[in-house]
């Protein structure tokens, strides 16, 4: 059944982008992200053009993130304070991406710029998740009734000043640490279109030091109004939210996010961490081979000068 997309000016099945929305969904619930990371490159893939695609995606985002959201917020997995620092710095850090973006679109490198960022993130972020699951699950292995060991390290930055304590997270730490991971996501956030989970996750479980419990349902609360802060200022400023693309990929998401978190909620954690690991390294190496890849027909614009 094709559809028109109004703002992306193409016909496209409209179960493809049911399937996308709640494929995004299911991450969403599953692992506390937008889903972003893979529905937006996976938009791409199929044909929409990169720009509308970061732009209508923080509409899906937003969708997955009250529906996983709902059911962390009932089980307690929720750490309010913490949520409303990142969430500060979020908003400040989105309206300074949304500026970025447009800049971008308007000297015309805004499609590049997403894919490179898209592979460099996504390749760093999972390799080194990856990495540190399959060292956690070889060493319970070995030795299941031995000390599971700290999640993070006490670098300089948790020496800063203005620490607040964390009862629901079980952290003494500065405010300005959740708010410098806040600015950097919601930059992220603004410019690849997704929630930043899959940068926030990772940053509160190591950096942190968060229970990945909490993670889940904290990152939800501040990708949620991060995600909305973004889609406002991109309709306002650039015109490339299509909502017809949005509400396709919202319907997909609402199913699949409570599907996600009831998965979640049946997985250790490092197995979470390994599964999401695995996703992004799998859309990194998809990404990579596109900018790559020869593409299909070739053109060339050149100036013929005359001779006298």
């Amino acid at each position: 059944m094709e559809i028109y997309l109004p703002i992306a000016e193409l016909s496209i099945n409209a179960f493809v982008l049911l399937g996308l929305g709640a494929a995004a969904g299911l991450l969403a619930g599953m692992f506390g992200v937008g889903g972003g990371f893979l529905a937006t490159p996976l938009l791409i893939f199929v044909g929409i053009p990169p720009a509308v695609a970061v732009a209508s995606q923080a509409n899906q985002v937003i969708a997955n993130s009250i529906s996983s959201l709902q059911v962390q917020w009932r089980r307690g997995n929720v750490d309010l304070r913490m949520g409303l620092i990142l969430l500060l710095g979020g908003m400040l850090g989105s309206s300074a991406g949304v500026w970025l973006f447009t800049y971008l679109k308007r000297i015309g490198q805004i499609d590049f710029v997403i894919a490179v960022l898209y592979v460099v993130m996504l390749s760093a972020i999972g390799v080194l998740m990856l990495f540190e699951s399959l060292r956690t699950y070889i060493r319970r292995r070995r030795d299941p009734t031995g000390p599971r060991g700290k999640l993070h390290t006490h670098y300089l930055v948790h020496r800063l000043p203005f620490k607040l304590r964390f009862y629901k997270s079980k952290l003494y730490i500065s405010a300005l640490l959740p708010i410098s991971v806040g600015l950097a996501i919601g930059i992220l956030s603004a410019i690849l279109g997704v929630g930043g989970g899959f940068v926030l996750v990772p940053a509160m479980i190591y950096l942190l030091g968060m229970p990945t419990a909490v993670v889940i349902g904290t990152s939800n609360f501040q990708i949620l109004f991060v995600a909305a802060n973004v889609t406002l200022l991109q309709a306002i400023t650039n015109g490339t939210v299509d909502v017809v693309l949005a509400l396709l990929l919202i319907l997909g998401g609402v199913v699949g996010a409570p599907i996600g978190a009831r998965v979640a909620a049946k997985l250790p954690g490092v197995v979470l961490r390994g599964l999401m690991a695995l996703l992004i390294i799998a859309v990194a190496v998809e990404l990579l081979t596109e900018l790559v890849r020869t593409p299909t027909s070739l053109y060339s614009i050149s100036t013929r000068e005359s001779s006298l």
